[in-house]
Parts: structure tokens; C-alpha cells; sequence
């Protein structure tokens, strides 16, 4: 009998290492490029397909270095603005995610507060959850705006939410690198945990 919940725990910490599995990690650094490819534009990264988009002028892929300098943590190719006015940035999913984060860094010059930003996320067209930020100021200061949610969703909205409060030098876009996002489990892996932990509950049961 302890031969056999000895083997029903290995299954179970097997199944539970297999929905840890399932919850994906990924990184779109836009390094791969292609360098000045505009949007909407594609990137696979971790097996995961990401749609970009934006309003207005949109966005493109440039080096990071493109202002005559790199703001800091943004390295290789970004994310930038194709205009001086605002245009949203829309980011859609080939499958569910639980969270995302991403480097930004909003047109200011030596402004004495910045830029609040907003990402939205929504699984298709319902509403999930928002979440906001704000750098410490300076000239094209970066920061990282991110969403964690218990539901899952599949595409997102960044959003320059409000300008400076304190006003100065500064425009109403922003450049992008880095977006880090995590798969949800897969539906399988967590019906397999469910399966392990029972048959575990049932052998001690018996004993």
C-alpha cells in the first residue's frame, strides 16, 4: 500500500509540474525585427503570436539609439512612434495570458514630472482590467507599465493617459520595448492536476 502513494504522489507532482509548465513566459524585444517595418506587424516569440497595432501614424521598428541616445533599459531595435501626435498601441494575442509588462519611456525633456500611462486588457471585446504608471521625470525617462489579472485575456491597450501635471517640455507619444507576457495554463494540465491530487485523496482513503 505504501508502494502505491508513493506512486500516486509521483503522479500528482508530476501532473503538478506539468501545469507549472503550462504557465509560458515570453519576451518580444523586437531584436528580430525587421528593422523599419511598420504596423500592424507580427512577432512570434515562445511560441506565442503577437499582433501590433496603432492608431493614427502608428508605430515602427527603429534602434533604440534613434533619438542620439537610448533611454535607459531599451537596447537592440524598439518600438517607435511614426508622428508627433498620439496614436494608441494595440497589442493582440494568439492565445490567453495572465500578465503583461512593458518598457516605455514618453517624449519629456527634463520635465519635473511625467506622463501617467494606462494598459487596458480584454478578452476580445470584454473588459478585464486596467493598470496605470508614471516614470520619475527627466528627458524620455523610462519605466515599466504592467497587468496581472486572475482572468485571462488576449489583447491589450497602451495608452498615454494623461500628459505631465506640472507641464514642460514634452509630447503626447511614447516608444515601447520589452513586452514580457505569461501564457495561461493550459486547460488540459490543470484537469491533469485535478486528476493526480483524486487519486491521491483516494489511495489514502483506502488505507
Amino acid at each position: 500500500m505504501r508502494r502505491g502513494i508513493w506512486s500516486a504522489a509521483w503522479v500528482a507532482g508530476f501532473f503538478l509540474l506539468a501545469g507549472r509548465a503550462g504557465a509560458v513566459s515570453v519576451l518580444f524585444d523586437f531584436d528580430g525585427g525587421p528593422l523599419h517595418a511598420g504596423t500592424p506587424l507580427t512577432q512570434v516569440a515562445g511560441g506565442i503570436t503577437a499582433q501590433f497595432a496603432g492608431t493614427g501614424q502608428g508605430y515602427s521598428i527603429q534602434e533604440a539609439n534613434v533619438l542620439g541616445f537610448t533611454p535607459v533599459g531599451f537596447s537592440g531595435y524598439v518600438l517607435y512612434p511614426n508622428s508627433i501626435y498620439a496614436s494608441d498601441l494595440s497589442i493582440a494575442f494568439d492565445q490567453p495570458l495572465t500578465s503583461i509588462s512593458l518598457l516605455y519611456a514618453p517624449e519629456e525633456y527634463a520635465t519635473d514630472s511625467s506622463a501617467t500611462m494606462r494598459v487596458t486588457a480584454y478578452l476580445g471585446t470584454t473588459f478585464v482590467g486596467t493598470s496605470t504608471a508614471t516614470a520619475e521625470p527627466g528627458t524620455w525617462p523610462t519605466a515599466t507599465l504592467a497587468l496581472s489579472s486572475a482572468q485571462v485575456f488576449d489583447n491589450v491597450v497602451v495608452h498615454y493617459d494623461a500628459p505631465p501635471p506640472t507641464g514642460g517640455d514634452y509630447g503626447p507619444i511614447f516608444m515601447v520595448d520589452n513586452v514580457a507576457v505569461t501564457g495561461a495554463p493550459e486547460p488540459s494540465a490543470v484537469a491533469a492536476i485535478a486528476i493526480g491530487l483524486a487519486l491521491l485523496g483516494s489511495i489514502r482513503r483506502l488505507r
